[in-house]
């Protein structure tokens, strides 16, 4: 359990289910655009002012779920034996992933981000590597790096707010060089779904209905889908759970505010009735309180790694080819 920035123990919850498939009908790069979920610049707007509230401390304060999933995700990144001339840090925020790359895995990090505030909320002195950093939408990432350019590119925590995931994920695959390797982690469905159920079920009660107030997210089944239509081989997804205590509700919506992780959905209510709110809060606490007080709030992720095809790399033998019988093997 990891209890929020008032105290602080990290006990990741992890339940990895492991998934890989074949490409099969790719992504048309030139589709019609995406329906508009997200509304990118309010997003930005939410970034910007969570990092500049009293100059960024209090954005710091609640780095606490950022920290440990880029530390998991680095993780994943050392089990990959290669060093990199440069790493592209692809929603990079004030560089959670980026500050724990050292020179034996990379010469350089360069970092994207939409919100300018966050993207230079943290000095160059907290880095190991030399940083570049680059004001610009994740979802546009061809108008930034040229295609074929890039040997690793990472994204940590951003790919859950993008309009069009298989776009991005199409434009990751055309920025990487041949035999270049992507690495996500995104929040899954199942996060804050105690948050979730308790506004829906407290709307229900007291207003005869319900809203969007916690962000559609996507599943690790799509993640897989999706990765093999963009065109990645050598896929691997899996999913872990963090889960933080909180003393109450309300203390996982104002930090949740400060990460910049408000709701940001195209047509969102602005405003929710303080009767509401204090419903909700109660529904939380009987429905999924401890026995100490606190409430917890589950955050799902989905890891991801994927590489761009090249000749030299390892290929599946075809189906049939094997010459020993897994019973045989098994017998012995």
């Amino acid at each position: 359990m990891l209890s929020a920035a008032r105290s602080c123990r990290v006990f990741p919850a992890r339940i990895r289910s492991l998934a890989s498939v074949s490409p099969s009908s790719p992504i048309n790069p030139n589709s019609v655009g995406p329906f508009q979920v997200f509304d990118r610049n309010v997003k930005r707007m939410q970034k910007d002012r969570a990092a500049a509230r009293d100059g960024g401390e209090r954005s710091r304060t609640v780095d606490y779920v950022r920290n440990e999933i880029a530390d998991a995700l680095s993780e994943r990144m050392q089990d990959i034996k290669r060093k990199f001339s440069s790493v592209l840090d692809l929603g990079s925020g004030p560089g959670h992933f980026s500050k724990l790359l050292d020179p034996e895995v990379t010469q350089k990090v360069v970092m994207i981000d939409s919100s300018e505030k966050l993207l230079n909320r943290d000095p160059d002195e907290e880095f190991e590597v030399p940083v570049e950093r680059i004001h610009a939408d994740e979802e546009n990432l061809l108008q930034v790096v040229p295609r074929n350019s890039q040997e690793a590119i990472v994204s940590c925590l951003s790919l859950h707010w993008v309009n069009d995931l298989p776009g991005i994920l199409v434009q990751i695959k055309e920025a990487l060089k041949p035999d270049g390797v992507f690495l996500g982690a995104l929040f899954g469905g199942d996060t804050l779904f105690e948050l979730r159920t308790a506004l829906q079920l407290a709307e229900v009660e007291r207003e005869g209905g319900i809203s969007p107030h916690v962000s559609p997210m996507t599943d690790s089944r799509d993640m897989s889908n999706l990765l093999g239509r963009a065109g990645f081989t050598l896929l691997t997804v899996d999913v872990d759970e963090v889960k933080v205590a909180y003393p109450s509700m309300w203390e996982l919506l104002e930090d949740l505010q400060d990460m910049g992780e408000s709701n940001a959905v195209v047509g969102r209510r602005h405003i929710i009735h303080r009767d509401t709110l204090i419903a909700a809060s109660a529904i939380y606490k009987e429905l999924h309180g401890h026995e100490d007080g606190t409430v917890p709030a589950t955050f799902q992720v989905i890891y991801v790694i994927g590489w761009k095809p090249a000749p030299n790399q390892p290929k599946p033998l075809e189906r049939g080819s094997g010459e020993t019988s897994l019973k045989d093997a098994l017998e012995h």
